[in-house]
């Protein structure tokens, strides 16, 4: 390189770097600004979210093109609330993301009343975008929100790269982790449903699908074609679904008949759900540090200390804004929340806005029915939580256990609770109920409560709590 192009080289990265730090700082406020100003203020740019990128420094370029990890901005609009608020919901954006198989380079927030109803951000924001997305070489922006039609397509005709937004990040997260032929259905069912209103034609997609004799006419256009073919899936997926469903309804049903109580165990993704369900019952459910790690629903048996039977499930994590398309799509998975008799709610303690949380699993409890369904929270993660926080959430919520499930803190209390809340047998019977039928004691045993047991030389001699259906089957061996 020539002496004379060295210097202009050397003074272009000068003026570079001058540009990127006036471009990277703070705006001073003076303090006799009053709300209003501080207001406008905010709202004349958009705000850099710090600690939020995940750009990768430790691996050589060969190896980052072996990951192909998709190198992402975060976009989200501060309607409400504080600004940490808006900080925690891009930090959990973020969370999806790198989840999803993203790098997150950037995070930014606007300040609005209501998102922009073309661009999301407005036109002028949209300008910065794209000068960020430019200066850090990303390939997508997700958006924290779900994008209408138009937003998406007007947002990406602007920045000219893709354009994502919250539902669709959630809905790639449970493709990549369904392993199973429903948790797969009903995966597909939630994407297609999700899609068939953003389907775009483009030039001869528009165009008469034949000519000539027969052929006259506005015939049906590509896009057409198109969402008659998403139609018929989804309406194929449904009957997929729906057939799978009668096996999980038939074995719900069978342990109604037999009186066995159920308890669900829900809660915010990545709270520690698979993690108690494996310390209570020794599942061996898939545990792992990341958002949506588990879909499918397991299904365990317990016991009391008394003997009783009960069920835990595991269920679906939860998250703030989770799309309908899933809830609709996972409702004969979430039916095992909706027909639990208890529910155990894990909060992860640990976390930023525990309450925040809390408050985010009980909109999609009530979205399913399940809002009357006695509950319990375990505040999990107690080993490692703010004691401030925790004592916080305790005093917002009275029924709450801190546990930590990695060191077995506070477990046994929680058992005692789940134990207390289970639905107790109503009819009382004393009975004697010869050797012979010792099928009987066993089911006493498994579906009711014993008060006192007694081994004479007739049988076995009960006094204990039972169901309408076994104390019919009783009848005969009832001591009068």
């Amino acid at each position: 390189m020539a002496k004379g192009s060295e210097e202009e080289f050397e003074q272009l990265l000068q003026e570079s770097a001058e540009i990127a730090a006036e471009f990277d700082s703070d705006i001073f406020i003076p303090d006799s600004f009053d709300s209003t100003q501080r207001d406008l203020s905010d709202r004349q740019a958009l705000r850099r979210v710090a600690g939020l990128s995940t750009e990768l420094t430790d691996i050589s370029e060969a190896e980052y093109r072996k990951l192909r990890l998709e190198r992402v901005v975060l976009v989200g609009v501060w309607t409400e609330g504080t600004i940490k608020d808006a900080e925690n919901s891009m930090a959990e954006l973020a969370a999806l993301a790198e989840t999803a198989g993203s790098e997150v380079l950037d995070a930014l927030i606007q300040r609005r009343d209501k998102p922009d109803p073309s661009t999301f951000i407005g036109s002028g924001k949209v300008s910065e975008l794209k000068g960020v997305v430019k200066s850090t070489g990303a390939d997508t922006v997700i958006c924290d929100g779900e994008l209408s039609p138009g937003q998406l397509r007007n947002l990406e005709d602007k920045v000219k790269v893709k354009v994502v937004d919250r539902t669709a990040l959630i809905l790639d997260i449970f493709a990549q982790h369904a392993k199973s032929k429903e948790g797969k259905a009903q995966v597909e069912l939630a994407q297609v449903s999700y899609m068939l209103p953003r389907l775009r034609g483009w030039g001869d997609s528009l165009s008469r699908q034949a000519g000539g004799i027969g052929g006259r006419g506005p015939g049906e256009t590509k896009i057409e074609v198109d969402r008659r073919r998403i139609r018929d899936k989804m309406a194929k997926l449904r009957r997929e679904i729906n057939e799978m469903k009668v096996a999980r309804d038939t074995k719900r049903q069978e342990r109604k008949r037999n009186s066995i109580p159920s308890v669900a165990i829900a809660g915010y993704t990545n709270a520690g759900k698979s993690s108690l369900l494996n310390r209570l019952t020794n599942a061996g459910v898939l545990v792992q540090n990341a958002l949506f790690a588990t879909l499918d629903p397991t299904v365990r048996k317990s016991e009391t200390r008394d003997g009783r039977v009960y069920t835990l499930s595991d269920t679906v994590g939860f998250v703030k804004h989770l799309p309908h398309e899933l809830i609709d799509a996972f409702k004969s998975t979430l039916e095992e929340v909706s027909g639990a008799d208890l529910i155990v709610h894990v909060v992860d303690g640990s976390h930023q806005d525990p309450l925040g949380q809390i408050k985010a699993v009980r909109e999609v409890i009530r979205d399913i029915g399940g809002e009357k369904i006695p509950e319990i929270i375990a505040l999990n993660k107690a080993d490692i939580a703010d004691p401030e926080m925790m004592r916080l959430v305790m005093r917002e919520e009275p029924d709450a256990y801190p546990v930590s499930v990695h060191t077995g803190a506070g477990i046994e209390a929680l058992i005692a609770a789940i134990e207390a809340s289970l639905p107790r047998p109503k009819i009382e019977i004393r009975t004697l109920i010869p050797y012979n039928r010792g099928d009987l004691v066993s089911r006493i045993h498994e579906e009711g409560e014993i008060l006192r047991e007694e081994h004479l030389e007739e049988g076995t001699a009960l006094h204990a709590r039972v169901d309408g259906a076994l104390a019919h089957l009783l009848e005969k061996y009832v001591k009068a």
